[in-house]
């Protein structure tokens, strides 16, 4: 009778564990995409390098971004630009996303180009809250509104800087 009650306490405590590994590992599917509003330039591009997601249990995840360089004005309406496709991510709460840009933007005003500084956006990037929790083997998109409008601030000198204002505009579960 001992044996078997071990047996049973055993089997027991052996699916507990089983049961709560099988939780942990799992992933979901994410997608981002950007969009603007309209503004008073005639281009604005900037050049994003790396978007990540900040997870409670393992900080910073670099997801497989469509690197390149994205004119904002192009970004209205019902356009959008796909900077991750079907990144794969661990399920579970997310705090924070953050855009890593690069050198290589611009803002055209009256037919010229003019270089836009952003170092904050190039070292630590350019973060927004999250808050939420993504669940097992499902698929989300989130969509980013990177506002060109209120982002470019023209300097006493004539120069331009930019000052990105961007927001979650929405996450969709597919």
């Amino acid at each position: 009778m001992k044996t078997f009650i071990s047996i049973c306490s055993l089997f027991i405590t052996s699916s507990i564990i089983l049961a709560s590994c099988g939780k942990e590992g799992k992933q979901c599917q994410l997608t981002v995409k950007m969009k603007d509003a309209p503004g008073d330039f005639m281009k604005v591009n900037v050049e994003v390098l790396s978007v990540e997601i900040h997870t409670q249990h393992d900080g910073w995840i670099p997801l497989s971004t469509n690197q390149g360089i994205y004119d904002l004005l192009t970004l209205q309406y019902d356009m959008t630009a796909v900077l991750v496709e079907h990144g794969t991510l661990p399920a579970g709460k997310a705090d924070q996303m953050r855009l890593l840009l690069g050198t290589n933007n611009t803002v055209m005003v009256d037919s010229v180009y003019y270089s836009l500084s952003a170092p904050g956006a190039q070292q630590t990037g350019l973060k927004i809250n999250l808050n939420t929790s993504f669940d097992p083997d499902e698929q989300y998109e989130l969509l980013i509104d990177f506002d060109a409008k209120q982002s470019i601030v023209q300097q006493g000198n004539g120069s331009y800087y930019l000052k990105p204002v961007i927001k979650l505009a929405g996450i969709v579960e597919l």
